[in-house]
């Protein structure tokens, strides 16, 4: 669960810092796999030109994000910023003419950004569109092209997401001023930013209507990092400070949106109604349920998709009875066509399945489609190929990669296999990484690694330096990395089967799973090893305290005490819909899951690590799981990680994390008998 709580501890988080810089001598083999697993240049976005025949993408350069304009083939790639390499470039959005590409070049270390604009069919240099002093981000051209509408904190101090560090806690709390995002816009010509959203209200996503006179957004009251489990749907004529109208309030509305979450409002092509994903969703950003469709003037929201057995992340108007959907099945990437009546979405054609990550970086499985839906763009990965440029008609045969960024890259680990098996009345999907130089005549040690979320799923991808479970592989573990319920890609009741029994239903799903690999592959049950993230790092403490089965653990920004995280945690409203409570209300619901409730029966190796700045898993957390092992005598050690959050940014810690998670396996669970 990548869940906010902002209770730091900087004075004893200092106290471990020196460790940082005391690590143990590092097997060269993990120093070789960290190095190549570092070569990989990220791929942050791309956009397709409304008329198909241009893309922008921004890549990461000599150690700055770059922006480079090609054709849609891929041909004659070249950068539309200063080539002197001291700027980043970000936030590429073409204009509806096809001509002109804005984007966001950030030339400094402050927090001055600047808005420029380029003729992509002339020579001219960039010119200055507007100042963004804050943060900018979710850039869109009106379909009228005459303004370009973003989400904008005006002097915005940090990055609008609960993953990034939070602001060290000091002075009286909870008075202090809150930064607001809101939907902003400035002319095509340039001049001054428009702010249209109110002030009292902070926007997390919004689009334009066809006619580009109105807007739709999700909205709550402020602290932003904590109300988006409550942000209603508003729409508004897209003037500076119009009187936006409520039209879907989830905490009123009846039937199975009750409660739940909101995410990426589109309009239909008429302008008549406004589709969004709506379920329960533990993260902002992590977008997975049914799509909704509301009358734009207000009334009670459709559930087009009920009782369908994949998970929608994103989609977008064809016409007004007809969309282009991404969707999760098993694991995979998928892209449909579905039909569309006013009360139900059908798939009608599956375009392409993929064993692979896609996206063009605006939202989760974004496409970037041409005007007339006839050609896409995004990026993709996988466990065997690294970040590229995909792009073409959107057929049924997936796009090819049109650019060679990062194509000399070889994976080091084993191959990849999805596996399947059945638990309970659920079906439940994983993956699975072999050893590199398999031999099925010996046998494995095998690590599993749960994801975070816990409304998430795995979907191959090449690792990033960083915390992961590819690089196990590369040194000789089994790795399983399974998609137990609460996890998206079976629908939205397998997303809820987890409501109010964290791990439990979930362990028992993930237990079989192991059972059902070990039938069929040579992996030691003697020799299991357990790690994961957020509410991965909830399991790996968690799950020791119900099995003995796991022989070393590693517990990244993990959650010990549900009762004192939600004491600790500032961000606390993703909770009520998961736990069907408050903590004040219903104790033993968070009790039932806490695994220091059940700490005595833990005997496993277990290394802690964590940011200090952690917003979502506070650092606290950690601790009190450290000390509790420290104090029954079980191996342990706790690694916390200065200014970082619940996404590490900095890459030496990147690097250290996983140095760190890797030899602690080679210690307590060597990969050879």
């Amino acid at each position: 669960m990548q869940h906010p709580a902002r209770l730091l501890l900087p004075l004893l988080a200092a106290a471990f810092i020196p460790a940082l810089h005391a690590a143990p001598a590092v097997d060269p083999r993990i120093d070789a796999l960290l190095t190549e697993l570092g070569k990989a240049r990220a791929i942050s976005a791309v956009q397709m030109s409304p008329d198909g025949s241009q893309l922008a993408w921004v890549v990461r350069t000599d150690g700055k994000d770059v922006i480079e304009v090609a054709k849609a083939d891929g041909s004659g790639a070249h950068r539309v910023g200063a080539a002197s390499g001291d700027c980043n470039e970000t936030d590429p959005a073409w204009a509806p003419d096809s001509h002109r590409l804005a984007y966001v070049a950030n030339c400094g270390s402050g927090q001055q950004k600047d808005l420029l604009i380029v003729d992509t069919q002339t020579k001219e240099s960039p010119h200055h569109m507007a100042s963004l002093p804050g943060v900018a981000q979710g850039f869109s051209w009106s379909p009228d092209g005459k303004s370009l509408g973003f989400l904008y904190v005006p002097n915005g101090t940090r990055r609008a997401s609960a993953v990034y560090a939070a602001k060290p806690a000091s002075g009286e709390i909870g008075v202090d001023g809150l930064e607001v995002q809101r939907v902003a816009a400035v002319d095509a010509g340039g001049g001054a930013v428009r702010l249209l959203s109110p002030e009292k209200l902070y926007a997390y996503e919004f689009a334009w209507s066809p006619d580009s006179q109105r807007i739709a957004y999700t909205a709550a009251p402020p602290p932003g990092d904590n109300n988006w489990w409550l942000a209603k749907l508003y729409v508004q004529n897209a003037q500076a400070q119009a009187k936006p109208d409520a039209i879907v309030d989830p905490s009123t509305v009846k039937g199975p949106l009750h409660g739940l979450q909101m995410a990426l409002p589109r309009w239909s092509a008429d302008g008549q109604r406004i589709g969004f994903i709506g379920g329960l969703m533990s993260d902002q950003g992590a977008t997975g349920g049914d799509i909704y469709a509301v009358p734009a003037c207000g009334g009670e929201p459709v559930n087009l998709t009920a009782g369908t057995t994949v998970t929608p992340a994103w989609f977008d108007w064809f016409r007004s009875d007809e969309m282009i959907v991404a969707h999760i099945r098993n694991g995979q990437s998928e892209v449909a066509e579905y039909g569309v009546t006013p009360t139900k979405a059908t798939q009608e054609v599956l375009l392409f399945t993929l064993p692979a990550s896609i996206g063009d970086g605006s939202a989760e499985m974004a496409l970037s489609l041409s005007a007339d839906r006839t050609k896409v763009a995004f990026v993709q990965s996988s466990y065997t190929e690294a970040p590229e440029v995909h792009a073409g008609p959107l057929s049924q045969v997936p796009p090819p990669a049109v650019t060679r960024i990062n194509a000399a890259l070889k994976p080091g680990w084993g191959k990849a296999e999805s596996v399947e098996w059945d638990n309970e009345g659920h079906h439940v999907q994983g993956w699975l990484l072999y050893p590199a130089n398999y031999d099925p005549k010996k046998s494995y040690p095998m690590i599993v690694t749960v994801h975070g979320g816990p409304s998430s799923a795995v979907i191959p991808r090449w690792p990033r330096m960083g915390f992961g479970g590819e690089p196990f592989s590369a040194l000789g573990y089994f790795v399983f990395m399974p998609n137990p319920r609460g996890s998206f890609g079976q629908g939205e009741a397998y997303v809820q089967a987890n409501r109010k029994d964290f791990g439990h239903g979930d362990l028992r799903d993930i237990l079989a799973g192991i059972d059902a690999i070990e039938k069929k592959l040579p992996v030691d049950d003697k020799r299991l090893g357990l790690t994961g993230w957020s509410y991965g790092g909830f399991m790996s403490m968690f799950i020791p305290t119900q099995t003995q089965r796991f022989r070393a653990v590693v517990a990244g920004a993990g959650i010990a005490n549900w009762q004192s995280y939600y004491g600790q945690n500032l961000i606390d409203q993703w909770m009520i819909p998961f736990f069907g409570a408050s903590v004040y209300d219903d104790p033993q619901v968070y009790a039932k899951s806490s695994p220091i409730d059940f700490i005595k029966q833990t005997k496993s190796p277990t290394l802690v690590v964590v940011g200090d700045r952690d917003a979502e898993c506070p650092a606290p957390q950690s601790f009190e799981y450290w000390h509790a092992l420290r104090a029954l005598g079980v191996p342990t050690s706790l690694v916390v990680y200065p200014n970082e959050g619940h996404h590490f940014v900095d890459p030496d810690h990147q690097r250290d994390v996983l140095q760190r998670a890797l030899m602690w396996f080679e210690k307590y669970l060597p990969p050879s008998n």
